[in-house]
């Protein structure tokens, strides 16, 4: 293990996180919020000093492997995720710093859950923190210091790995660095331009920007106690689409970009996300005007399809209560959201490209049964996937379910009913934020204990993270030499 590396990312990762504060810094000033602004002006002068002298001697051995690279991504994400609580406590936005935490790492993963009861008396700059949260970690912030700071290709793409969703993270352009722009880029175009939409909507310049920086990093945090609910359709239109492209693989915009469409329109698993949106939309939008939730069915399809993008792309954004819905609707939001949205997205969840690779998988082994020698390779993409790929899919499927399982049973001590104690698992380990019950789209998780709370925060990191950094970091062979 190469200590002194670590030590040197995570400190250049505290300058950056020091660097970041200045924008809720500006807004505390804008909306004459001194007290917050003091706060928030001593956290960035100690992330400034603290990163500076940590990182000014760069050490003579840089090189990192996988181990490093995974340890460096869940060290960093636990750090940002106790620094950005400290704003909460100072400002006693939130005095409890479990609490504050849960409320951070739920920003950060943008999972979106919450435990707050109201937001509308918190002060401007905390509240635009809170969102701004979600879009540091919507693309990832290891991947905004690649983009950055200069670090070579032979360990920058072992942290990109690491913090970059999906069963393979490769470059679109030959160097890592580059590659990071790119996306950082895109992810700003997509921003700016939602921001500028929903200004057109009828939207304060505040609203825009904090529910596009919930929207973009598809994490669910709304400035208002109504949600998105108590928007206009319009309002709520635009937040349906970006959702939909948030949960879209970024390489489909880099070849957009270059004129490739091609290329783009031949990603599988980008075919079947929007197909399973549409279809999924047009049966819960039927379900629910049979029911009697809307009187027209233009409406039952508008929220239907703002639910199941919602859901999806792991957002958690409602313009309804979807826990009154019909079960048939409900046990389809439950299944798609343990789906998910496509791999190189900002959005949680399985992935979808995980879920054909295993699905072909499974087909191909059956077939071996009738034809045992028969030779048969999953395919994706018009290409062969490869045999180490398969195998760490159906890995991460085994994890997937172990800690999906452990976590119930923990939650569990807490003695809620079924549906809150399973879902608010779900939610969180999935990233999506609202779940059923408690958890649900005008609920939160300030019932729950300590102990639960922990739980569900290591759940959304694991998730957020793919769960190997995390377990990789927790096990004692990786902190040896």
């Amino acid at each position: 293990m190469n200590h002194s590396m670590i030590r040197y990312v995570l400190c250049r990762l505290l300058s950056v996180m020091g660097y970041l504060m200045v924008l809720p810094l500006f807004v505390a000033l804008m909306y004459r919020e001194y007290d917050s602004a003091q706060d928030f002006l001593m956290l960035i002068a100690i992330c400034l000093i603290v990163g500076y002298v940590g990182s000014r001697y760069k050490p003579k051995n840089t090189v990192i492997y996988a181990k490093e690279g995974f340890t460096i991504t869940a060290v960093a994400w636990i750090i940002m995720s106790i620094l950005g609580a400290v704003p909460f406590v100072l400002t006693d936005a939130i005095p409890n710093f479990v609490d504050a935490m849960f409320e951070t790492v739920s920003g950060f993963t943008t999972t979106g859950g919450s435990i707050l009861t109201t937001v509308e008396g918190m002060e401007k700059s905390v509240q635009f923190w809170r969102t701004f949260t979600h879009w540091i970690g919507g693309m990832g912030v290891l991947v905004f210091l690649i983009a950055v700071v200069p670090m070579a290709d032979g360990y920058s793409m072992h942290l990109m790995r690491a913090e970059s969703p999906g069963p393979v993270v490769g470059k679109i352009v030959p160097k890592v660095k580059d590659t990071a722009k790119i996306l950082y880029l895109i992810y700003c175009a997509i921003t700016v331009v939602e921001i500028i939409l929903l200004k057109l909507t009828g939207l304060t310049l505040y609203e825009a920007v904090t529910l596009s920086f919930s929207t973009v990093g598809t994490g669910g945090f709304a400035v208002t106690d109504s949600g998105i609910g108590g928007y206009s359709f319009a309002t709520q239109s635009v937040i349906t689409i970006f959702m939909a492209l948030c949960g879209v693989n970024f390489t489909v915009y880099y070849f957009l970009i270059n004129k490739k469409p091609k290329e783009a329109f031949a990603i599988d698993e980008v075919k079947y996300y929007l197909g399973t949106i549409v279809v999924a939309s047009l049966l819960i939008g039927i379900n629910i005007f049979r029911a009697g939730i809307q009187d027209s069915f233009g409406m039952s399809l508008h929220h239907a399809l703002f639910t199941v993008t919602s859901i999806m792309t792991t957002t958690g954004f409602g313009t309804l209560d979807f826990d009154k819905w019909p079960m048939f609707s409900k046990v389809s939001l439950c299944v798609l959201s343990l789906i998910g949205a496509c791999a190189g997205s900002t959005g949680g969840g399985f992935k979808f490209s995980r879920v054909l690779i295993v699905l072909r998988n499974v087909r191909n082994e059956l077939n071996f049964v009738v034809h045992p020698k028969a030779v048969k390779r999953v395919f994706m993409d018009g290409h062969p996937v490869a045999g180490t790929t398969v195998k760490s899919v159906s890995a991460y499927l085994g994890i997937y379910v172990a800690t999906l399982i452990v976590s119930v049973i923990l939650v569990s001590l807490d003695n809620f009913d079924f549906q809150t104690t399973v879902t608010s698992v779900i939610a969180t380990l999935n990233n999506i934020g609202p779940g059923l019950g408690m958890v649900g789209t005008t609920g939160n998780y300030s019932q729950f204990s300590a102990l639960s709370k922990i739980v569900l925060m290591f759940d959304m990191l694991a998730g957020r993270l793919e769960l190997l950094p995390i377990f990789i970091m927790l096990k004692p062979r990786t902190w040896r030499s």
